[in-house]
C-alpha cells in the first residue's frame, strides 16, 4: 500500500515537471516565432524601400527630360533676344542663345588662332610716309619691313601700295620648292628650332612648309638696306680716310667715334649714348683692341664691337662694318659708317661700352 502511493505520488511529480517543461518550451517556441517574424518583417520593409528609392532614381532622367522640354517651348516663345535661353533644335536638342547671336554647330569646324599668335597686319602707304616712320610705328627695323614686301628701294615708296607689317621682328619669307627647314635657318641665321616654334612645324608637319607658303622666321639675319642716293653718299664718303675722324686718344677719357650730335644721353632705360650723324659718315674705334663683334642684332641691326682686356665698346645701327671678327684695330681707324638698320628714326649711332660685361658710361669711360 505503501509502496503503491509512493509509486503514484512520484508518477504525478514527474508528469508535472514535463507539463512544466512543455509549458516552458512552448512558450519558448511562441517568441522565436515572433522574434522571427519581426526580424522577416525588417528585412522586407527594407527591400522595399530599397526598391522604392531606386525605382525613383531612375525615373529622374524621364522626369527632367519632360521638364526641361516644357521650359524649352515656354522660353523659346517669350524670351527676348539678349537672355540666355533654350532653343530646341531638331525637335529634341538645345544649345545656349549667346547675347546677341546664337551659337550654332558647323559642318566645317576652323581651327581658331592662339591669342598669344600676333597676325601679320596691313598698311597702306601715304604720301608722307618712309619707311623707317612705319617701322619705327610697329616696333620693327625698316629691314624688316622691307624684307617683307620685297621693297628693293627703300626711299621712293608708292602711295597707296598695300604692305604687309610682319608679326615681329624677323622675315617673312615663301617658301621655295627647295627649301629645307635647316636650310632656310642657315639663311638666317637662326636656330632651326626657331622656325619650327613659331610655325608650328611638328612631327613631320609638311603642311605648314610647302612650296609658296608664307613662313615667319624670328630675329632674322636680313639684307642691310642700300645707300641713299647723290653724290653725297658715295662709297668714297662711307669709307673716307682715318684722318677725318676725331682725334684718337691714348690716355684719358674714350675718342668720339664720330663729330655728331648727343640725341640721348645713357640713363637707367637707354644703354647707351646715341650720336647723330650724316648716313654713311665714318666711325673711327674709340680705343685700340680687336673686334670681336660684326653682324646683325636684333633692334640693333648691323653692328660691330672692339675688345681691349676687360673693355668693349659696339656701335649699333650701322650701314658697314669693314672688318671681320678677330682683326686688329687702332684707336682713330675707321671700323664702321652711320646708317639706319634695326629699329631707328635717323642716321645716328648707339654707342655702348662694358666693362667685365656691365654697362658703363662711354662718355665718363678711361682708355684702357
Amino acid at each position: 500500500m505503501r509502496a503503491t502511493l509512493t509509486r503514484s505520488l512520484a508518477s504525478t511529480s514527474g508528469r508535472q515537471q514535463f507539463d512544466q517543461l512543455a509549458q516552458k518550451a512552448g512558450e519558448t517556441i511562441e517568441r522565436l516565432v515572433l522574434i522571427s517574424t519581426r526580424e522577416l518583417g525588417r528585412r522586407v520593409l527594407f527591400i522595399v524601400v530599397n526598391l522604392l528609392v531606386a525605382t525613383v532614381v531612375m525615373s529622374l532622367p524621364f522626369i527632367a527630360g519632360n521638364a526641361s522640354r516644357s521650359a524649352a517651348q515656354t522660353l523659346g516663345a517669350s524670351a527676348p533676344i539678349g537672355l540666355t535661353s533654350l532653343a530646341p533644335v531638331d525637335g529634341m536638342r538645345a544649345v545656349p542663345q549667346a547675347r546677341g547671336r546664337t551659337i550654332a554647330a558647323l559642318r566645317d569646324p576652323v581651327t581658331a588662332t592662339a591669342e598669344a599668335a600676333r597676325p601679320i597686319r596691313e598698311y597702306t602707304l601715304s604720301a608722307k610716309d618712309t619707311l623707317w616712320t612705319i617701322a619705327n610705328y610697329y616696333g620693327l627695323s625698316a629691314e624688316a619691313v622691307a624684307f617683307a614686301n620685297s621693297i628693293s628701294d627703300p626711299y621712293h615708296l608708292q602711295a597707296g601700295r598695300k604692305i604687309v607689317i610682319p608679326p615681329l621682328e624677323g622675315a617673312l619669307y615663301t617658301v621655295a620648292e627647295s627649301d629645307t627647314v635647316e636650310s632656310v635657318a642657315a639663311r638666317f641665321k637662326v636656330d632651326p628650332t626657331v622656325i619650327k616654334d613659331d610655325n608650328r612645324l611638328y612631327f613631320g608637319d609638311s603642311e605648314h612648309f610647302a612650296p609658296g607658303q608664307v613662313i615667319f622666321v624670328e630675329n632674322a639675319a636680313l639684307p642691310t638696306l642700300p645707300a641713299p642716293p647723290g653724290p653725297t653718299y658715295t662709297l668714297a664718303v662711307i669709307a673716307r680716310a682715318a684722318a677725318l675722324a676725331p682725334s684718337a686718344q691714348t690716355t684719358g677719357y674714350l675718342a668720339w667715334p664720330v663729330n655728331g650730335v648727343i640725341t640721348q644721353y645713357m640713363w637707367a632705360g637707354h644703354t647707351g649714348v646715341d650720336i647723330a650723324a650724316p648716313y654713311g659718315t665714318g666711325l673711327a674705334a674709340s680705343m685700340s683692341g680687336v673686334i670681336s663683334e660684326n653682324g646683325w642684332v636684333a633692334v640693333g641691326g648691323l653692328h660691330i664691337c672692339v675688345r681691349s682686356g676687360n673693355l668693349e665698346e659696339c656701335y649699333y645701327h650701322l650701314s658697314a662694318a669693314y672688318y671681320s671678327v678677330g682683326t686688329a684695330v687702332t684707336a682713330g681707324q675707321i671700323v664702321a659708317a652711320i646708317g639706319l638698320t634695326g629699329v631707328t628714326t635717323g642716321p645716328h649711332v648707339h654707342w655702348e661700352t662694358k666693362i667685365n660685361g656691365q654697362f658703363v658710361n662711354p662718355l665718363t669711360t678711361l682708355q684702357p
